[in-house]
């Protein structure tokens, strides 16, 4: 009998400017498990993704990410707080709901990858 059961998918995120971006996403709360070759594994609870010392400006611009969090207000206080925008020069949308029915917001990393940050409501 075949077992097909997943375990977990990975993204690999490039990177412009690796430190920076390892900084960047330490300072968001993702805890850096290992890096190894130009490859950081970062996680949070149980989500996690790889990020890479790789960056193709079409690739970075159009890359983009869907965190899932149970309580969006409180992330987007807390990144706000952080002033992202002064020291990284990302962009930071406002929290909104959407008619899809998810409250959410929107952050780019110091790469251009877009992050979508959001609640089911």
């Amino acid at each position: 009998m075949e077992n097909l059961n997943t375990v977990e998918i990975k993204s690999f995120v490039p990177a412009k400017d690796f430190e920076c971006s390892k900084r960047f996403y330490q300072i968001i709360g993702f805890e850096m498990v290992s890096e190894f070759e130009g490859i950081a594994y970062f996680k949070s609870g149980f989500c996690s993704f790889l990020l890479q010392d790789f960056y193709e400006p079409v690739h970075s611009k159009n890359f983009m990410m869907h965190l899932l969090v149970e309580d969006a207000q409180s992330w987007y206080q807390h990144i706000l707080k952080l002033s992202l925008d002064k020291e990284f020069g990302v962009k930071i949308t406002e929290l909104v709901e959407q008619p899809w029915g998810m409250y959410e917001f929107c952050i780019t990393d110091p790469s251009g990858v877009l992050w979508r940050i959001a609640e089911n409501k």
